[in-house]
C-alpha cells in the first residue's frame, strides 16, 4: 500500500484494508515508542495549531522526536502573522518551506482540505472545527484492538456531544468499516449529524437513544465525550444539556465486567474520578496510544517504513 507523501484529511479517504495496515504498523512500531529511533532523522514536522490543544499537539511532537526528527510550529495563532491578516493559504505556502510535513488544527470546517490543496508537502488534519479528527479515530481503533483483541463483533456506544464532536464523527466513519453494532447516546439537541448517519447506517446497525442505562448492559466499549461549550453558538442551549451524562461507580453496576471506557479528553464531569481506579478506565492509555499511532503515520507518510 502506498502512504508516502499522502495527506490525512478525512477518515473517509481510507479503506478498511488501509486502516488495518496502519493498525498493524502501529503495533510493529510500538516497541520503538518506548525508546528512540533515527528513522526520521533530518525531517521536520510543523504543528500549526489555531485552536487550543494539549494531547494532539504534544503527541505529534513527541512522536516526531521519538523517530529522530524535529518539530517547529505554534500553539497560539495570535503570536503569528495571522494576527496581521495573513490567510491560511499563505501561511501554508510559507511554512512548507520550513518543514517536510504539517499537522494542522483549525476552528473552521474544511480548513485541512483547503490546506491540502495549496501545500506541496503532506497535510495531517489534527482537528477541523466540529468536522473531523481522523488521527484520533485511528488511535481509538488501536486502543479498542489492543484492549479487546478485536473490533469486529463488538457493541460500541458513543455518548455525549455527537453533533459538534469531531472525534465521534471520524470514529463513527471508521467503525462503519467493521462488523459492529453502534449505539449513539445524546440529548436531542446533540444528535449525530445527518451526513454522518447517512453514511454509517448503510453499512452497520445503528441505534439512537437518549439513555445510557438502556444500552450499558450490552456495551463492550463505552466512548464518553464532554459537552463542548465552545462549539455552541447559543450558550442558553449549552445550559440545557451540560452535565447530561455522567459515569460513576454506581452506574457501572449494570456494566459488563470487561467493559472498556474511553474518552478523547479533556473531560469535565462526565466521568467521575473514582472510575479512574477501575479496570474499565482506558482513557489515559489512549494518550500513550496516540503517540504510537502518530509515530506510525509519520513513518509511513515520510517513507521511513513501507
Amino acid at each position: 500500500m502506498e502512504f508516502r507523501e499522502r495527506d490525512i484529511i478525512s477518515i473517509k479517504d481510507f479503506t478498511r484494508a488501509e486502516i488495518d495496515y496502519i493498525l498493524e504498523t502501529a503495533e510493529a512500531i510500538e516497541p520503538i515508542a518506548k525508546s528512540t529511533s533515527d528513522m526520521l532523522r533530518g525531517k521536520i514536522l510543523a504543528t500549526l495549531f489555531f485552536e487550543p490543544s494539549t494531547r494532539t499537539r504534544l503527541s505529534f511532537e513527541a512522536a516526531m522526536h521519538k523517530l529522530g526528527g524535529n518539530s517547529i510550529g505554534f500553539a497560539e495563532a495570535d503570536m503569528t502573522s495571522v494576527k496581521k491578516g495573513e490567510n491560511l493559504a499563505d501561511t501554508i505556502r510559507v511554512i512548507e518551506n520550513y518543514a517536510d510535513i504539517i499537522a494542522l488544527r483549525h476552528p473552521l470546517e474544511g480548513a485541512a482540505r483547503l490546506a491540502g490543496e495549496f501545500a506541496h508537502i503532506p497535510i495531517i488534519n489534527a482537528g477541523s472545527g466540529a468536522e473531523e479528527h481522523p488521527t484520533q479515530a485511528m488511535l481509538d481503533l488501536y486502543t479498542i484492538l489492543k484492549e479487546r483483541g478485536r473490533i469486529n463483533g463488538l457493541n460500541i456506544t458513543l455518548v455525549g456531544d455527537l453533533r459538534y464532536g469531531r472525534t465521534v464523527h471520524s470514529l463513527a466513519y471508521a467503525l462503519s468499516l467493521y462488523d459492529i453494532r453502534l449505539f449513539l447516546i445524546s440529548p436531542e439537541l446533540l444528535r449525530m449529524r445527518r451526513e454522518v448517519l447517512d453514511v454509517i447506517t448503510e453499512k452497520i446497525e445503528v441505534l439512537e437513544s437518549a439513555s445510557i442505562d438502556e444500552v450499558l448492559p450490552e456495551t463492550d466499549v463505552l466512548y464518553m465525550t464532554r459537552i463542548q461549550k465552545e462549539r455552541f453558538p447559543d450558550l442558553a442551549e449549552y445550559a440545557k444539556v451540560k452535565g447530561a451524562y455522567r459515569i460513576d461507580l454506581e452506574s457501572l453496576k449494570e456494566a459488563k465486567r470487561d467493559l472498556v471506557i474511553m474518552h478523547p479528553l479533556p473531560r469535565v464531569d462526565e466521568i467521575a474520578d473514582e472510575v479512574d481506579e477501575t479496570p474499565h478506565a482506558r482513557y489515559f492509555q489512549q494518550v500513550w496510544n496516540g503517540i504510537v499511532m502518530r509515530m506510525a503515520l509519520l513513518a509511513l507518510i515520510l517513507g521511513a517504513t513501507e
